[in-house]
């Protein structure tokens, strides 16, 4: 009976600690970037609603809109369920052209692409590269102020859907 006890004694403390590790992850900010450069920002609106409002702020800026892409409606085609998940690619090519001078192979990462997504609890989720992460990632150390204009225009255009 007492080794009963201990063993649920210590199942209730891993529990506890295992509840505390998670929540704690759960308060990350998530619109600090990681290791894998993702900036993620939570979206006061649904998927499409939020596509709308950002495709919205970027004509109103004069930014060059390339494509959207609704990856779920093409996952369909495909015949693969998809929550919704659209990705939009804009950019200035004056400023695109500056980081592709300094390195040409951060057409990679070029133009902005920015991706809205559905998580399974209903959230949505607007996600981009960190710019100082592309620098790193191409060793671009001849355009920070380029690439502060940059994560500045995202900044804005993403403040349009964010949630308060």
């Amino acid at each position: 009976m007492l080794n009963f006890l201990k063993q649920c004694i210590a199942a209730l403390c891993i529990g506890t600690v295992l509840l505390m590790l998670t929540t704690l992850a759960d308060a990350q900010p998530m619109n600090a970037p990681g290791d894998d450069g993702l900036i993620k920002v939570k979206s006061a609106y649904s998927v499409e609603e939020t596509v709308s409002r950002i495709k919205k702020d970027i004509a109103d800026k004069g930014i060059v809109f390339f494509q959207e892409v609704d990856q779920a409606k093409l996952a369909a085609g495909a015949g693969i369920t998809l929550r919704p998940s659209t990705l939009l690619t804009f950019g200035n090519p004056p400023l695109g052209a500056q980081f592709l001078t300094s390195n040409p192979y951060s057409g990679l990462d070029w133009p902005v692409r920015v991706l809205v997504l559905q998580q399974a609890d209903g959230s949505v989720w607007v996600a981009w590269t960190d710019f100082a992460w592309i620098a790193r990632r191409h060793h671009i150390t001849d355009r920070q102020q380029q690439f502060a204009m940059a994560s500045s225009v995202v900044e804005s255009i993403t403040s349009t859907v964010r949630s308060k």
